[in-house]
């Protein structure tokens, strides 16, 4: 019975997000295609190699697939993060997530609680704030997981509807059992309203992050467990928006982009178990570290008849490039007082360039560099560099196959001197470390990157630290309780006509 109402709720979720969306529809009159629809779909923890566009043979992703037969496959697009909130700030405001604090230097390098104090502040400027002002109607569904409020819990400081959403439904942290929302008022305000303008959607799912979900439709039906069985649905989710553009006639006029926030966690075990975590093809590591599986993420890109279908781009791009790129397309102003480090990816989605404009990148774990990647204009060759690895080893105690993620200072980490170097384009999977005899070049790059690095960090300012222990920690007078006595505050599972499914994990708006 638990499984039939929840499989109600789910499908009741799906059907309120495609009214949200035909409503949209319905006000949208003729506009330049320099002006487009855009809709974004960014799925939680999904492996590079758990689709079957980027090889997958086995999990099902026909919709999905899809958006790489009639668009661009990036072949080398990367997280700026590999945790979640650090990377969801930085695809939000097209900057490292360590300029505006949202890197951590402590132990916890995301929110637990949504009675936290820290979040995105209210001085960065996200692309749904630039396309609000350019007219743009603007939603977010789903996980947010970029804090709530600041010092009570009714300011909404951090919430989606300050940094530029006109509406949102989810979740504002992640699959976290600490909330219920009252009545609906936080998550169901600043509904859609008559915009006689072209639309922003963010559909942010919760698939496949743990815990895991599918509906009786998906359960038992995908050959790779509970996790095939949210990626597939997830991927019936993809097709069900593909279908709205194209019974409307607005296929053409939309971007749509499909990314991960991170890759697969690949050391996530049930207590049964059974595996949890994703695929991350032939790279290494996953979730938490900066080796290829934790950053290198899908990344494709449809926009028929002005993207030319089934082309690929093998240069570096990053999650933050889709910050000037959907600006530029509104016709907004791109920020002038401060540095965005994304790049508009038109020209290359285009074929008009041949080469990203990221000849440097810089992986960050937490607050602290951790590798850079070099692509010279004049070679084929992809440097990277580690100033330090995790200890990922299952025989390490204090390593992530024992803590279940990788940290980032101490004792948890190797410190290399000098930095292992690998070149990507002969050795993607980053087996074996270059040195000064099997590389001539060895001192010669790691100095070039060196300067790079140099000139990075002068670059940076110093920021208020909103993952500091302070801003982590819970806060009873930020909880959004069920009643006035904070200690006894539950999740209300079995209320129909309230958010709590969604606020407790339990059921995915997708």
């Amino acid at each position: 019975m638990k499984q039939a109402a929840a499989s109600k709720r789910k499908k009741m979720g799906l059907l309120l997000f495609l009214m949200i969306l035909q409503c949209a529809i319905n006000n949208v009159n003729t506009y330049s295609v320099s002006n487009p629809n855009v809709v974004l779909l960014i799925a939680d923890d999904l492996g590079i190699g758990d689709l079957g566009c980027y090889g997958n043979k086995t999990l099902r992703t026909p919709n999905i697939d899809r958006l790489a037969k009639e668009g661009v496959t990036l072949t080398q697009h990367l997280a700026a993060s590999p945790l979640c909130t650090p990377s969801r700030a930085a695809f939000l405001t097209g900057r490292y997530p360590i300029r505006s604090g949202m890197a951590a230097f402590s132990r916890v390098g995301v929110f637990l609680f949504s009675a936290s104090s820290g979040g995105l502040p209210s001085e960065e400027i996200t692309f749904s704030k630039l396309l609000k002002q350019r007219g743009y109607a603007t939603a977010l569904i789903g996980k947010w997981h970029l804090g709530m409020n600041c010092e009570s819990n009714n300011d909404f400081c951090h919430h989606p509807l300050s940094h530029g959403f006109d509406y949102f439904y989810g979740l504002t942290v992640t699959n976290l059992r600490d909330c219920k929302p009252g009545q609906g008022s936080v998550f169901l305000k600043g509904v859609q309203r008559n915009h006689n303008a072209p639309f922003l959607l963010v559909l942010s799912y919760l698939h496949v992050h743990t815990a895991l979900y599918a509906s009786k439709m998906f359960r038992g039906k995908s050959r790779h467990g509970l996790y095939g069985d949210a990626v597939e649905e997830m991927d019936w989710s993809v097709g069900q928006i593909l279908d709205v553009l194209e019974n409307y006639n607005l296929s053409n006029r939309s971007l749509v982009y499909f990314s991960s926030d991170q890759g697969a966690h690949i050391e996530e075990i049930s207590s049964s178990g059974e595996v949890h975590g994703g695929c991350n093809g032939i790279y290494k590591g996953g979730k938490s570290t900066n080796w290829e599986g934790g950053i290198r993420v899908p990344g494709l890109l449809r926009w028929p008849g002005v993207i030319q279908a089934g082309t690929y781009v093998d240069d570096p791009t990053s999650n933050m490039d889709i910050f000037p790129t959907i600006v530029k397309l509104a016709g907004a102003q791109l920020p002038y007082d401060r540095i965005i480090d994304g790049h508009d990816l038109m020209p290359l989605l285009q074929g008009k360039v041949m080469r990203s404009k990221h000849e440097f990148l810089f992986h960050y774990c937490n607050a602290y560099l951790n590798a850079v990647r070099w692509h010279p204009g004049n070679s084929e060759s992809v440097w990277k560099v580690f100033f330090f690895t995790p200890n990922f080893t299952p025989e390490d105690s204090n390593g992530c196959y024992d803590s279940h993620v990788c940290f980032c200072y101490g004792g948890f980490i190797t410190h290399h001197d000098p930095p292992l170097l690998f070149d990507l384009s002969r050795d993607p999977e980053e087996k074996v470390p270059l040195t000064p005899e099997t590389e001539t070049r060895f001192y010669e790059i790691l100095s070039v990157i060196q300067r790079a690095v140099d000139n990075h960090t002068r670059s940076l300012q110093v920021v208020s630290d909103q993952l500091s222990w302070n801003n982590l920690v819970w806060k009873p007078w930020l909880q959004l309780c069920c009643s006035s006595f904070f200690q006894f505050c539950y999740c209300d599972y079995d209320s129909e006509n309230s958010l709590s499914e969604v606020a407790s994990g339990r059921s995915f708006l997708c």
